[in-house]
C-alpha cells in the first residue's frame, strides 16, 4: 500500500505578460482558459488549498466562481514563479514545514499523479526541493530550447538544468542528429516543483545567479548556491507546456484527438 500523502498546497504563479505569449493564462483551449485548466487540475489531485498567485486582475476575475480556488495578488516586479510563491507563502503565514506545490501556469494537462509524485519525492527525500522528469524520444525535442532539459545523477539528484541538447553524445551526434542514440538518459524536466516553505522563503531571499539569468530557468538558482534538488520520473505522461503559439495549436489538436 502506498504511503499516505502529507497535507499540501498548491500555488500556480500566473503572470498576465508573457513575453513568448502575452496574456498566456487567459488564452482558450477548446473554450476553457489555461488557467482555469491548470486550477482544476491543482484541485484533483487533493491540495488542502489552491491559490493562483499573478498581478492582475483580469487573471483574478476569470478564476472567480472556479471552486475553492483563491487568488493571491502579487508584486509585478518578481523575476520567477519562485519569488511570486514565496510572496504569496508569507501573505498566507503558512508555517515553515508546510509542503508548497509550484504548478506552472502553463501546464494546463498536469496529471494528477504528477502532482501527488513531486509531494511524495519531497516528503521522502533529504533534498530540500523536488521535481519530475520524463524520457525524452525525439530527436527534435531535444535540440527545441522550449523544452528543458535535466541532467540526473546515480542517486536522483540533479547535476543540471538546461534548454541546450544535454547530455551531448558526442560520436553518436558527430554522425547522425536526426536520431537519438540508445542507453543515453536524455530527460525532458517538467515544470513542477515542491519545496517546504521555510526553505521556499530562503530561495527567493537569494541573489539571481549567472546560470539561472543566462538560461533564464529559476530552478537553477538552488543549484548554483549549493541546494540539491530531487528528480524523480513522473507516473503518468504530462503533454508538454505552453510555451507559444504553436505550443497552443499542437494542444487544440491533443485535446481534438483525445
Amino acid at each position: 500500500m502506498a504511503a499516505k500523502l502529507p497535507p499540501f498546497v498548491v500555488v500556480v504563479p500566473a503572470r498576465f505578460g508573457s513575453t513568448r505569449l502575452p496574456g498566456k493564462p487567459l488564452l482558450k483551449i477548446a473554450g476553457e482558459s489555461m488557467i482555469r485548466r491548470v486550477a482544476m487540475r491543482a484541485g484533483q489531485a487533493g491540495a488542502a488549498q489552491v491559490v493562483i498567485a499573478t498581478d492582475d486582475e483580469r487573471v483574478k476575475g476569470e478564476v472567480r466562481g472556479c471552486g475553492d480556488i483563491l487568488v493571491c495578488m502579487t508584486r509585478e516586479d518578481h523575476a520567477s514563479g519562485t519569488d511570486r510563491i514565496a510572496e504569496t507563502a508569507a501573505q498566507f503565514g503558512w508555517p515553515e514545514d508546510t509542503i508548497v506545490v509550484n504548478l506552472q501556469g502553463d501546464e494546463p494537462f498536469a496529471p494528477a499523479a504528477g502532482i501527488r509524485a513531486v509531494v511524495a519525492t519531497l516528503a521522502g527525500d533529504e533534498a530540500p526541493m523536488a521535481t519530475l522528469a520524463t524520457p525524452i524520444t525525439q530527436a527534435h525535442e531535444l535540440f527545441d530550447p522550449n523544452i528543458v532539459k535535466v541532467v540526473r545523477a546515480a542517486n536522483g539528484r540533479a547535476l543540471y538544468f538546461t534548454r541546450a541538447p544535454s547530455p551531448w553524445a558526442r560520436d553518436a551526434f558527430a554522425k547522425d542528429r536526426e536520431t537519438l542514440p540508445p542507453a543515453v538518459p536524455f530527460l525532458r524536466h517538467i515544470g513542477i516543483y515542491a519545496y517546504r516553505a521555510g526553505f521556499l522563503r530562503r530561495l527567493a531571499a537569494l541573489p539571481r545567479t549567472p546560470l539561472e539569468q543566462a538560461e533564464s530557468l529559476e530552478q537553477l538558482r538552488a543549484l548554483e548556491h549549493g541546494y540539491a534538488i530531487s528528480v524523480r520520473d513522473t507516473p503518468e505522461p504530462f503533454p508538454p507546456g505552453i510555451d507559444t503559439a504553436e505550443d497552443l495549436e499542437r494542444a487544440e489538436h491533443w485535446l481534438a484527438g483525445m
